[in-house]
Parts: structure tokens; sequence; C-alpha cells
């Protein structure tokens, strides 16, 4: 694609082109857009080079030959990545008949081995994410080893866009996001705000009957807090700016745990006391990157479904097994049939006993096994702070959507030094359970709408 391109518009500069989940994308330095038509005349000639079955060449060379190289063609974006890669890394370029390009690799043999590949879009993105960088603009595509696969996969897509919670969104006047207001910030019209009453009705509803504890907290927090529970320190990049209120430094918060965890030290707890589940529809605020704002998929604004679970080590089976079973009926009440699990265990940089990992993550496989649940394991794929359970919806056309996640923590009890009294009259330190239903009620909303095509459950229409 980057040949056919710098072939049609030889003054572009190419960036970076990595392999996606689906397909592919390229990134140029253009003035100009892409348009339809131009994706049409791309894509034509990307067919021209097929035809001609060029061999792929590596070759490895120097840093400084390569920089000479890409300095020669007037490719300064690939100079700056050069830049940053270390003179002892071996540094490869593919050639493909007038083409050269930096790359790790590897490739396929010649381009006569594609043989069927469609591009799908051209948007802007800014070079490698930063908003203060120059804008570039994005070329999508796919390629399939047969065009009946292609064509199921367009098909795949066009189903896709009718289901898209924006566009139902829309349609439905359930909800908008307003430049004005701020990206990343939603508004909630009646028809959405009583769909979203339903929903948040029905989580209260099942969470007193299965003994949460509901609780409400603020919107922001003093610095010293989000010091303590080191958000300050390993997440401050994704928190708005602080606020100066009477000398002291506030910030919105990114997060419930802390709150959840100074209402949980606000009393001395016995083991008599345990468990204790605390839940709150919680909104929080992390500033993402304008670039990766999606609906109400990705938005700066929203609102969790938190839990957090302290219990005593010789409950921890007990209460997994039950958080499953919850967490699955809850799913189930809104339609949903298919679900994946995932159990994640611990990565190599971690914080905790060794013993109480091991402990952990057993209870969690355990009561998976017990439950009769299939489930994969991500070695490694835990949080530095403990082991976890995801589950993930499948919907109608095969697209998987995380939800619930179970998650372990052996940082916050610690920070916080969390305590109860044992019954040997001495302190001991309790095991604590992150748990999300729904992940976040914005997240599930656009979810459910993509799931059921705008068809929702009788129970959840607005009585309008």
């Amino acid at each position: 694609m980057a040949q056919a391109v710098k072939q049609l518009f030889p003054n572009v500069q190419v960036t970076i082109g990595p392999a996606i989940e689906q397909g592919f994308y390229y990134d140029f330095d253009r003035d100009e857009a892409f348009t339809d038509e131009d994706l049409s005349k791309i894509e034509a000639r990307m067919k021209e080079l097929i035809a001609q079955d060029l061999p792929y060449s590596r070759r490895e060379l120097s840093k400084q030959e390569a920089v000479e190289i890409f300095r020669n063609m007037g490719e300064n974006y690939k100079i700056e990545i050069l830049d940053e890669i270390p003179d002892t890394d071996v540094i490869s370029t593919y050639t493909q008949g007038d083409f050269i390009d930096l790359c790790r690799g590897p490739h396929i043999p010649s381009t006569g081995k594609i043989k069927a590949v469609k591009l799908l879009k051209s948007s802007g993105a800014y070079w490698r994410g930063d908003e203060k960088n120059k804008m570039l603009k994005r070329i999508y595509g796919i390629s399939f080893p047969s065009n009946k696969e292609l064509t199921e996969y367009l098909n795949f897509l066009e189903e896709a866009a009718k289901r898209d919670h924006r566009k139902l969104g829309k349609d439905l006047d359930l909800f908008s996001i307003n430049d004005e207001v701020g990206a990343g910030l939603v508004l909630w019209h009646p028809n959405g705000a009583m769909i979203r009453h339903q929903i948040e009705t029905f989580w209260k509803d099942q969470h007193l009957k299965n003994g949460y504890e509901l609780i409400y907290t603020p919107h922001v927090g003093r610095s010293k807090l989000w010091e303590t529970s080191g958000h300050l320190g390993f997440y401050k990049e994704n928190m708005y700016s602080k606020m100066d209120v009477e000398g002291q430094d506030y910030y919105i918060k990114p997060m419930n745990c802390p709150f959840h965890l100074s209402i949980y030290n606000a009393n001395h707890h016995s083991y008599r006391e345990l468990p204790i589940r605390l839940a709150e529809l919680g909104t929080v605020y992390r500033f993402e990157r304008s670039g990766v704002l999606h609906g109400l998929m990705r938005v700066r604004g929203f609102t969790q479904d938190d839990a957090h679970i302290i219990c005593t080590p010789e409950q921890v089976s007990d209460e997994v097994e039950k958080l499953i079973v919850f967490s699955l009926d809850m799913l189930k009440s809104f339609g949903f049939k298919e679900f994946l699990i995932y159990l994640s265990t611990k990565p190599e940089a971690a914080v905790g006993r060794d013993e109480d990992w091991a402990m952990a993550t057993d209870s969690l496989r355990a009561s998976l096994t017990k439950l009769g649940l299939d489930f994969g394991v991500d070695e490694g794929g835990g949080a530095f702070y403990g082991p976890k359970i995801d589950i993930k919806i499948k919907d109608a056309i095969g697209r998987a959507w995380q939800c619930t996640t179970i998650q372990f923590d052996f940082n916050l009890p610690e920070r916080f030094d969390m305590q109860y009294i044992g019954a040997d009259n001495s302190a001991h330190r309790p095991y604590m359970i992150h748990r999300a239903v729904l992940g976040s009620v914005e997240r599930f909303f656009a979810t459910l709408l993509e799931y059921h095509g705008g068809n929702l459950p009788l129970w959840l229409l607005p009585n309008r």
C-alpha cells in the first residue's frame, strides 16, 4: 500500500504502518485528506503490484547507512525513528520494486502471494498519537487468503455498521456528544436516560439482594489521597489537572477505589463483620487522548459499576464463586448468552507475597472449575497487583466485548494499611477484590445497543 501511495503521490512522506487485529494501516504526511477516489486509485495500483509478483528483499545494515538512505529519500519520519534505535541494534530494510522501507520483518516471499485486498477507509491520526504533533493521514486496509473470506468480512462490516451504537444513539435519540461541552463527555437525552435509569435501578436492586451495601463518594479528592493510592506516581498522565482549593491541591477522581477504602478505614472491624461488600455507581474522569475517543466505548467521563469485597483469607473461595455466579446471572438478564472467560495469572513485575498470589489464583481457578465453566488462561496477564478473571460477551456477529472483571488487589490494602481484628485478637490484613460486572455504564450501554442491534429487551425500553 505504501508503495502504491508513493507512486501515485510522490511528495507524500511515509511514517509507520503496522499490522493490527483487523488488517493494517499506514500513516502518511500529506496536506490533503485521501478521498474515496484516491483510495480507489491506490487499491487499483496495489492490485497491479500484486500482479507483478515483486519479490521482497531484506537487507541488514548499520544505523548510519540506514539514516543516509532515508535522508536521501527525504523521509524525515524514518530518520526520527532511527534516531531512537540503539546503535547496537540490527537495522533492516525491505525492498520491493522501486520502494524501500524500514522494517523488522519478516515478510512473505513476494507481492504475488497476496490474494485479496481491500482499502476500508481513511482518517486523521496524530504522529505517535500525540495531539501536539502533526496530524497525519491514515489509510486502513485488510487482506485475506481468498476473495471468499474478504467478501465474508465485508458483509460482517456492513452488519456491524448497522449496529454501530453511535448511529443507533442518534436514530433513537438516546445521547449525544457536543464539542462545546467537551470531547468524550456524554449528554444523555430523555430516551437514553430512561433506559439508563432502568439499568441502574436493576443494578442496585440486585446488589442489595446479594449482600452489597451501597455507598456514594465525592468526585474530587485531595492530592494526599492520590499520593497514598499511588495514582499520582503511576497514573498522573491519565488524570485531569489539579485544582487549587484554599491552598490545597485537589484532583477529580479517575477511580473510586481510594474512597471505598477510606470508608472501610473510617471504623475498626472485626473478622465477624467480614465480608464487607461496598458498591457504587461512581462517575470518574480520565484524560484519554482525543485520537482514541470512540462514542460511548471510550470516553473521558463515565460511571463505573464499582464494588470492593473485603474479606478474610478463609472467605476468598466462597466470595469468588458467588461473584462469578452473580456476574453471569446479571449479564444473562440483559439477553447475553455466550461468554468467553479468561484467567490472568501473575506477571513478572508484581507486588504482594508469592503465597498470596498462589492462593488467590488457585481460588479463581477452582471456582471456575467447580462451576463447570470453560476458560482460557492468560499466563502472566494479570495486573501487577493481583490475578483476575475477565468475562467477555460474544455477540450475534461474532464480536467479543469486555464486561466483567474480578480482580484481586494486594497493593491498595497495603498502601491504606487496611486491617481487621481476627479471632486471635490480633490485627490482620484483609483480602480485597475489585469487581465490575458491567465495566462502565457508558460502555455497557453501547455494547447492549450493538449486541441487540437497537432492539433492546422490553423491560429496558423507555415508557414514552
